[in-house]
């Protein structure tokens, strides 16, 4: 039976044959002085009070008070490995970035997958966007990928950002997760609804991390050495298969093995079966932009396959898993500003406000420095400015060089190379409504031409089962929603609705009732709302 113990639950045992003869290191503070009695604390007889010069005690207590930090305000639950990126197609025509200079070309990687609203010690298994981030340690310093396993997201504009993360925690009364806040923001954007619609099909299930895609989301530019522009999006297909789970799986990991995608993944590396992901690029002209029927920079869209097809770039392989979590794991910080020469930023409005969020959140949860700690130095490239000290400075803060530019004293300078490309910006600044803009025809576009006919009415169950939670008049103003969408042809969502609450109340309430309605000419619609109406009055 000990022979098919996975390989994380004999982690320790593990270690202790990989020293093989070496002898037990000597014991010691965290200033290295050798510990003489790791059991007793020092007192004044055997039942006297405890001395203050106890350092062995007090060293101890003083870090255990520290050991935590602020966990990440959304994607805090989450496992890491180790790799490389390999450039297997030239893509130089479209950007001069050294980390896709020639085909073969190999850089060291670092990756994190995630759920998102979860805390720390919730479940792998819960219906909840992946986060798939990517570091890659590149000879130009590094370029942080900060990605999902969708290439939408809920909303467009980062001012909705911090209230859309707000429903998706805890209500800050009850402290409990709370349907009417998800439900009530959802059905007042109207523009979430393709990221919702992925959400409850199959693929907001994934079953672990090996086993679904990755997508960089935001529409970035790529420049290249002629110093020509192009817009692009990043797409990482899992080479091991998209794999999902039921309803019923998810549910039963989540109460038996909650830890079930991180040691999916952990024990796939220790025995060898590394998981690897084929990288591809979109691109767009400018011109091209100019002429597509959505805004090409919209978070809650994405670019027709068919008119701007997956252009192959190479491999993301993982083949290490961290040698200790919290060192390589909970300290690894992606800072999407973070770009090599020939990557920047579109006008993407959530992109724009990542630039700014996350390598500040890191500031909060790590310290000023937390670019000094060695997952997330630089390594690969000499880093030379001229920022100076703060907390956790662990280097040697540039020695004597000057501390202030410009200078006459041979200090760092720019590099042309480097410099940001030019773009135009004409029209006038103001705030901008979006909601309006088509959040309808991709929806339909997904439902119709992606999944299939099971996957539809999964789709729907799931829909059902979360919505019928939220309060009436919430549920009312969804299934408008979905009416709306209806008349604009993109799918009969109602139907499936309709059936599917009708099943989940059928104990209390006659289904004859649903059926005698739409019989007698009562559309599908008002049928709906009036079976969700009796639903809230029968089962409160």
């Amino acid at each position: 039976m000990a022979d098919n113990r996975e390989k994380t639950t004999d982690q320790m045992k593990t270690w202790k044959e990989n020293r093989g003869s070496l002898k037990p290191d000597v014991l010691t503070t965290a200033s290295g002085n050798p510990i003489g009695d790791k059991l007793n604390l020092l007192t004044a007889g055997p039942r006297g009070p405890l001395l203050v010069q106890d350092v062995v005690f007090t060293d101890e207590m003083a870090h255990f008070d520290r050991e935590r930090i602020p966990e990440r305000v959304v994607h805090a639950k989450g496992a890491g490995a180790f790799g490389y990126f390999e450039v297997t197609h030239d893509i130089t025509r479209y950007c001069k970035a050294k980390v896709f200079e020639h085909i073969g070309k190999t850089t060291p990687i670092a990756v994190r997958f995630s759920t998102v609203a979860g805390e720390s010690g919730s479940a792998d298994t819960v219906r909840d966007p992946r986060g798939f981030a990517v570091k890659f340690y590149t000879d130009e310093g590094n370029w942080d990928l900060t990605g999902n396993n969708t290439p939408i997201f809920f909303i467009k504009d980062a001012m909705l950002f911090p209230s859309f993360i707000h429903t998706q925690k805890r209500n800050p009364q009850t402290h409990m997760k709370d349907p009417d806040m998800v439900w009530d923001f959802w059905s007042l954007r109207p523009e979430t609804l393709h990221q919702v619609t992925f959400l409850f099909s199959d693929r907001g299930l994934p079953d672990g991390y090996r086993h679904m895609n990755g997508y960089g989301s935001h529409t970035f530019k790529l420049i290249n050495a002629d110093g020509q522009p192009v817009y692009c999006k990043f797409h990482y297909k899992t080479d091991q298969g998209i794999k999902n789970m039921s309803v019923e799986e998810a549910e039963r990991q989540a109460s038996t093995n909650p830890d079930y995608a991180i040691g999916d993944l952990f024990n796939a590396i220790a025995n060898g079966n590394y998981p690897s992901w084929t990288f591809y690029i979109q691109v767009m002209t400018f011109e091209q932009a100019e002429r597509y029927p959505f805004n090409p920079f919209d978070l809650t869209k994405v670019w027709s396959h068919k008119e701007y097809p997956l252009i192959p770039v190479g491999k993301l392989v993982l083949n290490r898993n961290p040698a200790n979590y919290f060192a390589e794991v909970e300290q690894l910080a992606f800072d999407p500003s973070s770009m090599p020469p020939g990557i920047e930023p579109s006008p993407d409005k959530m992109l724009q406000g990542r630039l700014f969020a996350y390598p500040d959140t890191h500031r909060h949860r790590l310290g000023a420095n937390y670019l000094h700690i060695p997952v997330n130095c630089p390594y690969r490239a000499r880093v030379a400015n001229y920022q100076r000290d703060g907390p956790m400075c662990m280097f040697d803060n540039q020695g004597g060089a000057p501390n202030y530019y410009p200078n006459s004293f041979s200090a760092p300078e720019n590099e042309p190379r480097a410099l940001e490309s030019r773009f135009k910006v004409s029209p006038d600044v103001a705030r901008y409504n979006t909601d309006d803009e088509d959040n309808v025809t991709q929806v339909r576009n997904f439902y119709t031409q992606v999944l299939n006919e099971d996957e539809r009415q999964r789709l729907c169950q799931n829909l059902a089962g979360s919505l019928k939670a939220a309060q009436l008049f919430i549920q009312k103003r969804m299934v408008k929603i979905i009416q709306m969408y209806e008349k604009k042809k993109i799918y009969k969502l109602l139907k499936p609705i309709n059936i599917y609450l009708s099943i989940l109340i059928a104990e209390k309430v006659n289904v004859f009732f649903k059926e005698c309605l739409l019989t007698s000419g009562v559309s599908e619609a008002v049928a709906c709302v009036y079976v969700l109406q009796l639903q809230d009055v029968v089962c409160g």
